[in-house]
């Protein structure tokens, strides 16, 4: 009698599992190196671990054991007991280096909020942010500015190519950090003037970069809080890029309509930022990108197109469009009148 036929199972791994899991370590031991000063401290070698360690004020074992992991990784050299910088580390990583990424430093900070997760979920909001940006010193502010420029240089230019400039004369970057997308708009179209507006703390930093590209005859700086500031009036476009995730959905009402205030007759909203499916399960860095709000901030969230459509009739915009960035993100545009 023939056995009757059972469905075969696949065999189930948990390598994926361990692995996912196991990812933290080399993100730890890079953080890390770099929050120690390992690689400048390296400089152009070779170093023994032991004259690192010396420089550093670390523990010289320790140290050794921290730098040969970062050879297993390909992030240093090692020769005959010293250790030396790869080319990508010596661009990037040593402190006085034109292309040093300074604003790796915000993700130093990032892990530790983001070991806060499992308490905030419990909670349903950050238990660590008490205040507005910048009130955990200004060494935080200054490297979360810089990352955020070291991102956005990158990405200003196509993102603003992607937006239509016509009769575009006057722009305000709203919370515009660093200034890195005004600089996009004014060198994209002759003529074109911005003002990045955002907390006395941060345009400080902004006059800087300003300085730095020789922009400030272009670009100006105005301070206040959108929550509880006008925005000023006469502007053609208005630019939010990166700012609805920081806040509630109250608050980003809100801004749309000081933002719809703000605008001349023919003016426009573009918001930049990333845009979740309805179901909120994509895209996965937008979904990554809710929980770091959640952590780092007492309201902020990713938001559907469907709600932020809802903000922009609400406060008056009309012919709503969404367009695709090359990064991920989204613009979503709307008109003052048709």
């Amino acid at each position: 009698m023939d056995k009757p036929a059972t469905k075969s199972k696949k065999k189930q791994s948990p390598s994926r599992i361990l692995d996912t899991i196991y990812a933290f370590r080399p993100v730890r031991v890079l953080l890390t190196s770099f929050e120690l000063g390992i690689f400048t401290a390296i400089g152009d070698g070779p170093k023994e671990s032991r004259e690192v360690a010396q420089i550093l004020g670390t523990s010289e074992r320790a140290t050794d054991r921290l730098m040969n992991a970062l050879c297993g990784m390909g992030f240093l050299k090692k020769k005959g007991g010293r250790f030396l910088n790869t080319p990508l580390t010596a661009r990037y990583l040593v402190k006085g280096k034109p292309d040093y990424l300074a604003g790796l430093m915000h993700q130093v900070a990032l892990w530790k909020t983001w070991s806060t997760l499992t308490e905030a979920v419990r909670e349903g909001s950050s238990v660590t942010v008490r205040g507005e940006i910048g009130h955990q010193g200004s060494e935080w502010l200054e490297a979360f500015i810089d990352a955020m420029h070291m991102r956005a240089r990158g990405q200003a230019g196509m993102v603003v190519r992607v937006i239509n400039l016509r009769g575009v004369r006057r722009v305000l970057d709203v919370g515009g950090g660093s200034g890195a997308y005004s600089m996009a708009f004014v060198r994209a179209k002759k003529g074109v003037r911005a003002v990045v507006f955002d907390l006395p703390q941060v345009t400080v930093l902004t006059r800087k970069f300003l300085e730095r590209e020789n922009l400030t005859n272009n670009i100006e700086t105005a301070d206040g809080n959108y929550e509880t500031d006008s925005l000023g009036s006469g502007f053609d476009l208005v630019f939010l890029s990166a700012i609805i995730h920081s806040n509630s959905a109250e608050v980003n009402r809100l801004l749309f309509k000081k933002a719809h205030d703000a605008l001349t007759p023919e003016g426009r909203l573009v918001v930049l930022d990333h845009v979740m499916r309805e179901d909120r399960t994509a895209p996965l860095a937008g979904a990554f990108f809710s929980l770091n709000m959640l952590v780092g901030t007492r309201a902020g969230d990713t938001y559907t197109e469907s709600e932020i459509r809802q903000w922009m009739t609400e406060t008056g915009f009309k012919d709503i469009r969404k367009k695709s960035t090359p990064f991920g993100t989204d613009l979503m545009t709307g008109n003052k009148r048709t």
